[in-house]
């Protein structure tokens, strides 16, 4: 997973992605960091992105088996 962050007006906003599928890149979470602690990304965001990576997975092999 790749996470590209950027400062706009004050904030930083956050996009986490995936490049580990040759025929796709899948953005599994976007979101405003609010937490001062540096670095850090929230736990709750942590785990939405982990599930939404297993997601991703699932939905890949899926539309593979499918070209098939």
């Amino acid at each position: 997973m790749l996470e590209v962050v950027e400062d706009y007006d004050g904030d930083t906003y956050r996009a986490v992605y995936t490049v580990r599928f040759a025929e796709a890149v899948y953005v599994v979470h976007v979101f405003q960091k609010k937490s001062h602690s540096r670095g850090k990304t929230p736990r709750a965001d942590r785990a939405l992105i982990e599930k939404r990576l297993r997601d991703a997975d699932e939905f890949h092999k899926q539309r593979s088996r499918e070209k098939k």
